[in-house]
């Protein structure tokens, strides 16, 4: 079995891998709406912080040879359910046929108390 870790910005992480490349799947950790070029958070609400969390997984899977349209599964994460239909807005315009399955949970709180959405993903390469 192969396995190689995925860090296109090549930028030191805190003990997690940015994604695992094994064979042919591509798995994501969990990403934030924090830009991985600035350190920023996009900003408060849901529908900033969500599209900066695709554009991260969009970024990883294209480095790992593989794309949004190969998503497979996803799991979300979100601090207040209330939020859901604004987060799906912004998650359902990545994927425009065939949506991967998905799991979102609410969760107490992310890593840091700015952060309200997070997001996994699997794909195929």
């Amino acid at each position: 079995m192969t396995r190689e870790i995925v860090n296109p910005l090549n930028k030191p992480t805190p003990v997690l891998s940015p994604a695992v490349k094994i064979e042919n799947l591509v798995y994501t950790a969990g990403q934030v709406g924090v830009n991985p070029e600035t350190g920023e958070l996009a900003g408060s609400g849901i529908q900033e912080q969500t599209r900066q969390v695709m554009e991260n997984i969009k970024l990883l899977l294209e480095a790992a040879g593989s794309s949004m349209e190969k998503i497979i599964k996803c799991l979300v994460f979100i601090t207040d359910m209330k939020d859901f239909q604004a987060m799906n807005e912004v998650y359902k315009s990545y994927f425009e046929k065939d949506p991967p399955a998905r799991s979102c949970v609410e969760v107490a709180a992310l890593a840091n108390p700015e952060l309200i959405v997070e997001i996994e993903a699997i794909a195929i390469i």
